[in-house]
């Protein structure tokens, strides 16, 4: 009779690591975290400093704590436009990378993300069933509503990108194959544009040319009014994902092998959907669907991160994905000059070399999906 060799079950903390790659020890992780937050607080303060105006850097730490600065120009350049500007481009550059990452895991493909499986494109039909039926005050959306109008935009987003969710998921359990299903994700996403577009051929002229300046992109839109709102979604979206961190985790080997280590497979996808659509809905409600944030600051957390542990990667996401909508904006606005650039343009431009460059170099993606 012959001896059997029983491997032991992999745990999902193991499998996540690729052992074809050298590791990073556990204690320089946090090391890099901290520089990460570090480089977050020098472009904030670089992104308010920089602009059409510059102001000394001195002076805009005197205007942050509470002091006046030299000139009173500067302080409400600082206090009305830059600050919220910033803030603003934090909350979604977090959202918009957690959201990505989420997508990546959930379906394990390193392509999936807000944008690319439709749920931007979802977003974007709510707002527009609001917007073009609404109407706009002067530039901003909505802005004659006040708050009313504040939430209805947000809620329509959130339920659009929400419906659209719920689709690719139906989807998902009838289809195996990942490629089907963001084949599937991109004609769900043609097929919203086009609902898009028929409500811009019915709507007037005013309205038509809100909207196309909304799909441009932008973070200079919200107002400290409206900031509770954009950031109590986006708040509730990230403490979601970051409670599911273990559960994306069990994920990465599959629906089976997650349930077998008693998973609630069913809870954890509802709870992915209901982040997804707040992080994703959210942003798109008020500054636009913005574009290859959500694909692109996933992989580069991996990368610099060496690992596909959700604990780790979901605060270097956060961190990751404010740093790179900060320079993105920083970019956009031309310091030194009197010319704004569409946002969603600059982000292509960071965005796409990033997936490029990331996808011919790391040969094992692969198996940071559990592949």
């Amino acid at each position: 009779m012959t001896d059997t060799t029983y491997k032991p079950i992999p745990r999902a903390t193991d499998y996540v690591e690729d052992r074809n790659l050298p590791r990073l020890k556990l204690g320089l992780r946090p090391s890099l975290l901290l520089v990460l937050l570090a480089v977050f607080w020098g472009v904030f303060l670089l992104s308010i400093s920089l602009g059409s105006v510059s102001i000394p850097f001195d002076q805009v730490i005197t205007v942050l704590t509470g002091g006046e600065a030299e000139r009173r120009s500067w302080t409400n350049i600082v206090l009305k436009f830059r600050l919220p500007k910033a803030t603003t481009a934090a909350l979604a550059g977090s959202a918009l990378g957690v959201s990505g990452l989420l997508m990546q895991t959930f379906f394990r493909n390193p392509l999936a993300g807000p944008f690319v499986l439709g749920i931007s494109s979802g977003a974007s039909l709510g707002v527009a069933l609001v917007v073009l039926s609404t109407g706009t005050v002067g530039g901003t959306l909505l802005a004659g509503f006040g708050l009313t109008g504040d939430f209805m935009l947000a809620g329509a987003a959130g339920l659009g990108a929400g419906a659209t969710m719920l689709l690719v998921l139906l989807a998902a359990s009838r289809v195996q194959s990942s490629m089907t299903l963001l084949i599937l994700g991109l004609m769900l996403g043609y097929l919203v544009s086009a609902c898009v577009s028929l409500l811009l051929y019915f709507a007037i002229p005013e309205r038509i040319q809100a909207y196309i300046n909304w799909t441009f992109g932008s973070f200079a839109g919200v107002t400290w009014d409206q900031m509770p709102i954009l950031a109590g979604m986006v708040g509730i979206g990230l403490v979601i994902a970051l409670g599911l961190s273990k559960s994306l985790n069990a994920l990465l080997l599959g629906e089976g092998y997650a349930r077998s280590l008693g998973l609630n497979v069913g809870f954890t996808r509802l709870a992915i959907m209901v982040s997804t659509a707040l992080l994703a809905g959210s942003v798109t409600a008020f500054c636009g669907p913005i574009g290859f944030i959500g694909i692109a600051v996933p992989h580069l957390c991996r990368t610099i991160f060496n690992t596909s542990d959700h604990r780790i990667l979901l605060p270097a996401t956060i961190l990751m994905g404010a740093i790179v909508a900060l320079i993105a904006a920083l970019l956009a606005e031309v310091p030194g000059y009197n010319v704004i650039l569409p946002l969603n343009a600059v982000t292509a431009m960071i965005g796409a070399p990033v997936v490029i460059i990331v996808l011919l170099s790391q040969r094992n993606l692969q198996k940071s999906f559990g592949g």
